[in-house]
């Protein structure tokens, strides 16, 4: 298939009206207002200044509606993110985490034009549950410190660094930061009961509902908690210096891992958004077109001091769900998000980090899929092994080594079950015993059948061995039956090669019949079925029968005759 680049806003460009306008404007303010909390909580708990997660929400927002293979995906950074960001910054620093940002925009650009994209849906629903959860769960533990005001002045990047870390400075918890982390804690998980019982609360998304409220009480009663304008001086009231970041070719090689971590989990996260997103307007997007998109917003919003960034699962089901239905309401809420920056950053400096601390808490808790591990007893074993190994190793070590884990071990598996299927079982022919001279004269058969069952590939060419067995009667023709063969690969291929060089060995003639589509296409380009005779590849087992009786005087002693 040729590569072509074709946005999904030019399919929605015709025959659009105001009243579509008015609903994507409508649910581009309300993402809007929801991405803005958590673009600057998710910088945070990066590593990063809320300006940068800000930033990043906007230009790669923006890039991602405009240029995407879906019509409702909303961009920007997200949690998932977090653990992967705050190690590239702990290790590298921030300059280079910018690169790495770049290099995984320019993998997921060659990922899309090379129509990768339908790949990345065989990943198994066991190796993305695994490392969503075990995010979930790096996610959570990376916020104890802010959540409980702890003074560690450089927190680990890796897990178990980062435990001891916590447990040795608990005698630095603060009272006044637990409470206010507690109390946006408590806000947050019953705001949705609050607005079913009071409809205006339920006007304002509640993660920015939480953060008004808390912004408000400390900027009336100046409490004595760590701030935006504490630590980071507030944000800017301005665009952002345009620029390329600091490249240290001493690092370059060094950062292709966590560049290619940022791809995969960009890529992963982007289209199960898009993903599910569909199946809300009963649409289809184009998953390489979106890889694209995906890609160049990562190549753009790091020259805005922005970072990774994909499509965001809670922000794009908002926009469904307040009746956004084309790129137009991604597009509007990126404007949303600069109107804010340009209007009300001053009052960004009350902030709370402890508020923002206990929105990404929150986000963590509802990204898991923890209802899996409950129900793991109903799964078989190779199952719950790879769903524990990939959550396992994402929590105590890394993303990259846990989806790798989890897919070598998902193919392992699906590599024993299909040689399991395989089988190969003998035929009972009793029309022979009413054939003259199929049979010797002690009663045993001197042409023998198999049915071949699934598929005959690398893990599955023992299943032939049998046949080559010297203590099996000695028979002149064995016939493969292979209507139940439904793939073979090359080293199915030459597995049957050497079946019928060694029953030639033995005097023997090997036929095939029955064969589908793709097992004879393969017989036929690689010349076996020159090597076995063209008049030995039979329709049927009929046929079959009837070439092994054309063979037989040819290797019958006299005496049988």
């Amino acid at each position: 298939m040729k590569f072509s680049f074709h946005p999904k806003l030019l399919d929605t460009l015709p025959g659009y009206g105001k009243g579509q306008l008015s609903h994507d404007v409508s649910a581009g303010l309300t993402v809007g207002v929801l991405a803005l909390p958590l673009a600057m909580a998710f910088a945070i708990a990066s590593g990063m200044s809320p300006t940068a997660g800000i930033w990043t929400a906007i230009v790669a927002g923006f890039i991602i509606s405009a240029l995407g293979g879906s019509r409702v995906q909303i961009g920007g950074p997200t949690g998932a993110f977090i653990p992967i960001i705050y190690a590239i910054v702990v290790d590298y620093g921030v300059q280079n985490l910018l690169v790495a940002t770049m290099l995984a925009g320019a993998m997921l650009v060659a990922m899309g034009v090379f129509r990768i994209g339908n790949l990345i849906r065989f990943i198994p629903k066991t190796v993305v549950i695994g490392f969503t959860n075990g995010i979930a769960v790096v996610i959570f533990l990376a916020q104890i410190k802010d959540f409980l005001g702890l003074q560690i002045e450089h927190m680990p990047g890796e897990f178990f660094g980062k435990v001891k870390a916590l447990v040795t400075h608990l005698d630095t918890l603060d009272i006044p930061t637990v409470a206010l982390s507690v109390a946006s804690l408590l806000v947050l998980l019953s705001w949705n009961r609050l607005a079913r019982r009071y409809p205006a609360v339920g006007r304002l998304p509640g993660p920015l509902g939480v953060l008004v409220l808390a912004t408000a009480a400390n900027a009336i009663l100046q409490l004595p908690v760590e701030t935006i304008g504490s630590r980071f001086n507030g944000i800017p009231q301005e665009l952002p210096a345009i620029g390329l970041p600091e490249l240290s070719l001493a690092t370059l090689g060094k950062l292709i891992s966590p560049a290619l971590t940022i791809a995969l989990l960009g890529a992963i996260e982007s289209l199960l958004s898009a993903r599910v997103a569909d199946s809300a307007i009963d649409d289809r997007h184009d998953p390489n077109q979106e890889l694209i998109a995906q890609g160049l917003a990562n190549l753009v919003a790091p020259l805005f001091g922005g970072f990774a960034a994909t499509g965001a699962i809670a922000r794009t089901a908002t926009n469904v769900r307040t009746g956004g239905r084309t790129p137009v309401a991604g597009i509007a809420h990126a404007f949303v998000l600069l109107a804010i920056v340009l209007v009300f950053a001053p009052f960004a400096r009350h902030i709370p980090l402890a508020t923002l601390s206990a929105i990404v808490v929150v986000v963590s808790i509802n990204m898991g899929e923890w209802h899996e591990f409950k129900g793991l007893s109903r799964f078989s074993l190779p199952y719950r092994t790879t769903l524990l190994t990939t959550f396992f190793v994402t929590v105590l070590f890394d993303l990259t080594l846990a989806v790798e884990l989890g897919m070598v071990l998902a193919s392992l598996f699906f590599i024993y079950r299909m040689s399991d299927l395989t089988r190969v079982e003998r035929l009972p022919l009793a029309e022979l015993s009413m054939m003259p001279g199929f049979l010797y004269p002690d009663g045993a058969p001197r042409v023998v059948a198999y049915s071949v069952y699934g598929s005959l590939f690398f893990g599955a060419i023992h299943k032939l061995e049998a046949l080559l067995d010297p203590a099996e009667n000695h028979p002149e023709v064995v016939i493969l039956e292979m209507q139940h063969l439904v793939s073979m690969d090359t080293t199915g291929m030459e597995g049957l090669e050497s079946l019928c060089k060694n029953l030639h060995k033995r005097g023997c003639a090997l036929i095939l019949c029955n064969l589908n589509t793709q097992p004879e296409s393969l017989i036929r380009r690689s010349g076996f079925g020159d090597e076995v005779g063209p008049n030995n590849l039979c329709s049927d087992l009929y046929s079959a029968l009837a070439r092994a009786r054309q063979l037989l005087p040819r290797f019958m002693d006299e005496d049988t005759l």
